[in-house]
């Protein structure tokens, strides 16, 4: 029994001698007249109530747009790639010919007057994240922007400001916090002096309890003897280049979903590959343009937790350090990061099985507990699994975009000012040299 468009109850009845596959498809074949769907149209979305499909289209078609975004936005079922603003298409770097099915433009004001595109996705350098996301947002978009968001809080609070009275959203593109090893982690310190073990946020359960967390290390270390020839390596800080803004942002996200605004920050910045660390007597941060940081973060309200984050370029290690927590109950040490960058470069597909779960030759992570008779207990500790991946992320974007609702995206621009403001401590103390109290 089904109901016609006008709310009739209409008894659908196969023919007679028909099989059961044959009556299957007759029952589906009239489910698909009654709700008006497509021969084509996919049956869990016909029964999803007819989601609305957002057009996504991506400015910019570097390694950023072809490894982060389109794969997922190809995966995510009621989003779909509409088109692709590439300046310069060539041989072999090129997006209508990777991507014959969506629109193509070489003029910014030609793609943003599209009247049926919805989404913009910034996947351009950060120097250009303020003025491309203003103009976006004016056209009437939805914006999805590369971290780091913008170069400053006073830009970030702009773009806040204009999204709101726009009616639009804005998500920053931290990815990072669906690495399988911080998602670990977080259900760690979520479990750590926690009775009730379900409200962790996770679906699967880290078995381990290191008690309050007094000293929290997080890092991205490489060995990288030459410096980038890329925009990475020769966009100035003032642009939101350089190592604090690439991989600082990422390390200092992560800290803040973790615990928030620390009450002061205090940081080192060098030029590891000339010998030189930045400080009053040399120059300013911007001028030093450093290729190496550890910043420091203080949390009084969090029994005096020290949280230091490193970034640097002379780490000779065959495995990198990731995570060092040390608390009360016990400590838990990672190498290696998350695997879905290497394997999304080397061209595996996000539905892959092997997708987001890391070589435990290369990664792994020790932990270690007090018992209850006193003694150190060590033993492996494993990813939470499945891996969610990258995936999930912009599965909670769209379903932000279904809501219309600020509060449902999963990195909001609020958080992404936050993240700037540690940032924006971080270059006044490594250029003053002090301690920089952190205030709203």
């Amino acid at each position: 029994m089904i109901k016609d468009a006008s709310g009739t109850t209409v008894e659908i009845r196969p023919k007679a001698g028909s099989t059961v596959e044959g009556a299957i498809n007759h029952l589906i074949t009239a489910a698909r007249a009654e709700a008006g769907a497509s021969p084509g149209q996919n049956i869990p979305a016909m029964m999803a109530g007819q989601a609305k499909t957002f057009n996504v289209g991506i400015i910019g078609y570097g390694l950023s747009a072809k490894v982060f975004h389109i794969p997922f936005i190809q995966v995510t079922p009621t989003l779909r790639l509409h088109s692709i603003l590439q300046r310069s298409p060539k041989s072999g770097d090129s997006a209508p010919e990777d991507h014959p099915e969506a629109k193509h433009f070489t003029s910014l004001d030609e793609f943003l007057a599209d009247s049926s595109l919805d989404v913009v996705v910034l996947s351009t350098p950060p120097g250009t994240h303020f003025s491309f996301a203003q103009q976006a947002l004016a056209a009437g978009k939805h914006v999805f922007v590369e971290k780091p968001f913008v170069p400053t809080v006073r830009e970030a609070e702009e773009l806040i400001k204009q999204s709101r009275e726009a009616g639009r959203l804005i998500c920053v593109y931290q990815n990072r916090r669906w690495d399988s090893d911080f998602l670990t982690v977080q259900q760690l310190l979520a479990n750590s002096g926690n009775k009730d073990k379900s409200q962790s946020g996770s679906s699967a359960v880290v078995d381990a309890d290191i008690g309050r967390v007094v000293e929290f290390n997080t890092y991205f270390e490489r060995y990288r003897p030459d410096k980038p020839t890329n925009w990475k390596g020769t966009l100035p800080m003032s642009q939101g280049g350089g190592v604090l803004y690439d991989l600082g942002s990422h390390l200092l996200d992560q800290v803040y979903v973790l615990f928030g605004l620390p009450g002061s920050v205090y940081a080192k910045f060098s030029v590891q590959r000339d010998g030189m660390l930045v400080d009053a007597t040399t120059a300013t941060a911007e001028e030093m343009e450093p290729d190496s940081i550890v910043v420091t973060l203080y949390y009084p309200s969090r029994g005096g937790l020290t949280v230091r984050a490193s970034a640097t370029v002379h780490s000779a290690e065959t495995r990198q350090p990731r995570f060092w927590i040390r608390g009360t109950k016990g400590s838990y040490y990672k190498t290696g990061l998350d695997t879905q960058e290497p394997q999304l470069r080397s061209g595996m597909k996000v539905g892959d099985a092997q997708f987001g779960l890391e070589d435990d030759d290369s990664c792994a992570a020790r932990l270690v507990t007090v018992a209850d008779d006193g003694k150190l207990e060590e033993r492996a500790l494993p990813n939470i699994t499945p891996p969610q991946t990258y995936a999930r992320f912009y599965e909670l974007f769209a379903r932000a975009l279904a809501s219309g609702k600020e509060e449902d995206v999963p990195v909001p621009a609020t958080q992404a000012a936050d993240v700037l403001r540690i940032i924006e401590a971080a270059k006044e103390s490594a250029t003053t040299g002090r301690e920089v109290p952190l205030a709203r």
